[in-house]
């Protein structure tokens, strides 16, 4: 039984789902692995343009399960060190894959959003979340740290280090009003319009420039990653320069406007 769902809802999105509600969609290898493979997968997809992630139930997803967190694949033969290391690298690879697919990827924040959880809902491009959706860095409260899957590195790019500072030093829980209030989602829609706002703004950004939304995501990406001001406007102006360059887009833009209609990017 697969717990990861994938539909394609409109024309170029796709909407990924973890689908272990009774355990709010909790982080075992069950679940993971699938995720990352899926993820993998559709990065290679032409066809995909935007890629909605989000959770069944009331939960996005809860972070270690506690339950049942089960065993990473290819262990035999490896001692307890070692295998909490795979362990590590697995979960970690699933927040990299989200951060280096070329498509854009809105994480539908429909509940809870713990631990590691919450760091997969940060490492997507956009949030946006239901009254439902919260945030919480539990490790603090379970006597570890809040630092987990990069947190402590994608929050304070998201909403300034005090912030985070805060958020993860307490171990409280961030409501979605106070995450759109602080920039940590970009807004909050009822709970059944949730994916449907998601869906609309995928298909508004599937609409421009295949080529011109994947380095837009790649320069933001390293925009936020150390580099000096003037490296980042070389790289922002060699990624224009090679759309402007390379297609016919910038033309087609203006007479599209011109005509009064949507314009078709054809790369």
């Amino acid at each position: 039984m697969s717990f990861v769902r994938v539909e394609k809802p409109r024309p170029h999105v796709c909407l990924v789902t973890l689908d272990r509600p009774e355990r709010m969609n909790a982080m075992a290898f069950d679940v993971m692995v699938p995720l990352r493979e899926t993820l993998e997968r559709i990065a290679t997809d032409n066809d995909v343009r935007v890629v909605v992630l989000t959770g069944e139930g009331r939960g996005f997803c809860a972070g270690a399960d506690l339950v049942d967190a089960g065993y990473p694949p290819g262990i035999d033969g490896l001692g307890l060190p070692s295998i909490g290391r795979r362990s590590m690298k697995l979960l970690e690879d699933v927040v990299t894959t989200v951060r280096e697919m070329p498509q854009p990827v809105i994480a539908a924040v429909n509940g809870a959003a713990i631990g590691g959880g919450f760091c997969l809902a940060v490492c997507a491009d956009i949030r946006i979340a239901s009254p439902e959706g919260y945030f919480r860095a539990a490790g603090i409260n379970n006597g570890l740290t809040a630092s987990e899957l990069g947190l402590s590195w994608l929050l304070p790019r998201a909403v300034g280090s005090s912030r985070a500072s805060e958020i993860m030093l307490t171990g409280r829980d961030v409501r979605a009003e106070e995450a759109a209030a602080i920039g940590l989602v970009s807004r909050v829609v009822p709970q059944e319009e949730l994916l449907e706002a998601c869906y609309e703004m995928a298909a508004r950004i599937a609409a421009f420039s295949h080529v011109g939304v994947q380095l837009t995501k790649q320069t933001l990406r390293a925009g936020v990653e150390p580099t000096s001001f003037a490296g980042h406007m070389e790289h922002e102006g060699l990624a224009q320069l090679y759309v402007r360059l390379l297609t016919k887009n910038f033309e087609e833009a203006i007479i599209a406007r011109r005509e009064k209609r949507q314009p078709t990017f054809l790369d």
